[in-house]
């Protein structure tokens, strides 16, 4: 019983660790995957895509500095951190219609690491 105890929490643990994300190697990935369109920090602004300083919670298309497709602004998505892990696995899933040319990342943990990257551009 100790020993089946103890797998579930070692389970569980690791799903929770896998939830958090690894900011650093969201970094990595970010800067190989979206940082062609997209920016965080300081000076983020709009490019190809919208900047995403403080993107987990903002409703989709409210930027100032970014011209959204109208299925992006009528959406009435809010990214919370569930809808935008969504959106990177399948953007054209989440948001029909949408203008981003991207495909998404399959792989959850790398997903997870990209969250947990963005969410150290929220509001403190």
């Amino acid at each position: 019983m100790k020993y089946a105890l103890f797998t579930l929490a070692m389970i569980l643990n690791t799903h929770a660790a896998l939830a958090a994300g690894d900011a650093e190697a969201g970094a990595k990935l970010f800067s190989k995957t979206c940082g062609g369109c997209h920016s965080v920090g300081d000076d983020a602004r709009g490019g190809f895509g919208p900047q995403l300083n403080g993107i987990i919670g903002r409703p989709a298309g409210t930027t100032t500095d970014y011209q959204y497709s109208d299925a992006m602004k009528n959406s009435g998505v809010v990214w919370t951190r569930d809808k935008l892990a969504a959106y990177i696995e399948a953007p054209k899933k989440v948001v029909s219609g949408t203008r981003m040319i991207f495909w998404g990342i399959s792989d959850r943990e790398k997903i997870e690491n990209i969250l947990a990257y963005l969410e150290t551009f929220q509001p403190k």
